[in-house]
């Protein structure tokens, strides 16, 4: 008996055994690794003894993390190590000795060896399927019930499936008016992979145009509208700016030069991961309230008090002032940071700033998400005030407080020594602020319209 038909012969002998490997194996007289491979790459995960399972808390960990506990936070509570969390969260199966991550490297930690996995070699029953795929169960079960006398669309009503997946299922997977659940599955997975080569390996006059450009510093994205406009009638010379970036960075996917790849501005030959916004580290120990859970009022500046704040730097980070503006009345206070802007000095002059308000004034204040805040709950409790932070990267959304930083460059330049003005110098200024008449305010100045505040209540 032939090899491939040694392997055919396993096949039909799984179905038989109702899924041991093992059994299957010693029915065939073949050798019972051999065929746990041929099980693997089928994506066929054989009926054997079976493990320890999951651990007993798992999901309890999983339904923590769901609800916003931090890592560790949960890791704590289920009694787990945080590296065993962390591999949890990453998607990291350990296997005796070794660690299988999710993009196929299998890492033995006793002899320090990597050994890369092809896709084909991971079971396709621990990938994260769409539900609209038929799974190795619910083929046994087609079987079974197909077995039995089932129609199809009892077998779809047991399965929640429409009657005509079902037929689709028997009429492309059964061999000679036979439905065999492992065979089927089989198929399936060998069926899955696409494999294509890459567009720029292939065209030699488009991958000749990409290098062309790159070399002359233009981005992908820049070379794929280009071509369009340059060869309207050309569907050859078509090509997305993720084509070209696989070339550049995924050795596999090839096609253009590697020294192509300094051409891009970033200089990098691998990507950079971008993490999702929820699996990124908390900014600060204590949890920011987010500008998006801002009372309706503040965004409307209908109701006067709410303040937003940020800090202006000398040369070197060394000094620094506080800058405050009111968002209905655009009236300013700054406070003093001579030697240094550490959460807690900043947390000092903001609780003193705000002392000098009356009540009423004191409703909230927004700030970006600078680590000169992390105090920020110190602060709130200390003055009642909460903080809520910007999103990263997002200077409109104080944006009042960015228009005041820049009249402050007039008095204090870019690169100004900030240390030398004390207190009383920021007064000065900022009266000089508060007197100007604004546009914004029908041409009254901020300290009128808090004056009327004043008076009003």
């Amino acid at each position: 008996m032939s090899f491939e038909e040694l392997k055919e012969a396993f096949f039909v002998a799984l179905d038989r055994v109702d899924g041991s490997v093992a059994a299957a194996a010693r029915v065939v007289g073949a050798n019972r690794h051999t065929a746990a491979s041929w099980a693997r790459k089928a994506g066929i995960r054989g009926r054997g003894r079976p493990g320890n399972g999951p651990h007993p808390r798992r999901e309890e960990y999983e339904q923590l993390r769901a609800s916003g506990m931090r890592r560790g936070e949960a890791a704590a509570h289920i009694g787990v190590n945080i590296r065993t969390a962390e591999d949890w969260d990453k998607g990291i199966r350990q296997i005796g000795h070794s660690r299988l991550y999710p993009d196929g490297r299998r890492i033995d930690y006793n002899t320090g060896m990597t050994t890369p996995l092809t896709a084909a070699a991971l079971p396709a029953l621990e990938a994260e399927l769409h539900p609209r795929f038929l799974t190795v169960k619910e083929r046994e079960v087609i079987a079974d019930l197909r077995r039995g006398g089932a129609s199809l669309r009892a077998i779809g009503r047991v399965l929640g499936r429409p009657a005509s997946t079902i037929k689709r299922e028997l009429d492309a997977r059964s061999l000679e008016g036979r439905y065999q659940p492992y065979a089927a599955q089989r198929a399936w997975a060998a069926s899955r992979p696409r494999p294509k080569t890459s567009k720029l390996v292939t065209d030699v006059s488009l991958r000749e145009y990409v290098q062309e450009k790159l070399s002359v510093q233009w981005s992908p994205e820049q070379i794929s509208h280009t071509l369009t406009k340059e060869f309207p009638d050309d569907e050859s010379m078509r090509v997305s700016p993720e084509t070209i970036y696989q070339a550049l960075y995924v050795q596999a996917r090839g096609g253009l030069r590697r020294e192509v790849a300094a051409a891009l501005r970033t200089g990098r030959t691998r990507r950079k991961p971008h993490k999702h916004p929820d699996q990124r580290t908390p900014r600060f120990v204590d949890e920011m309230v987010m500008i998006s859970e801002r009372p309706p009022e503040v965004e409307d500046r209908a109701v006067p008090g709410h303040w937003e704040g940020d800090l202006i730097v000398g040369p070197g980070s060394i000094s620094a002032i506080v800058t405050l503006v009111e968002r209905t009345t655009r009236y300013v206070l700054l406070g003093h940071l001579p030697g240094g802007h550490t959460a807690e000095e900043v947390r000092d002059v903001l609780t003193a700033l705000i002392g000098t308000l009356p009540e009423h004034l004191r409703g909230s204040l927004t700030w970006d998400q600078g680590a000169e805040m992390a105090a920020h709950k110190q602060f709130s409790i200390a003055t009642g005030v909460p903080v809520f932070f910007c999103d990263p990267h997002s200077p409109w959304q104080r944006g009042s407080n960015e228009n005041i930083n820049g009249l402050l460059r007039q008095y204090f330049p870019k690169s100004t020594d900030l240390r030398p003005y004390g207190p009383e110098d920021l007064e000065h200024v900022a009266q000089k602020l508060n007197g100007r008449p604004r546009k914004t305010l029908d041409w009254d100045t901020p300290a009128e319209r808090l004056r009327d505040l004043l008076t009003t209540n």
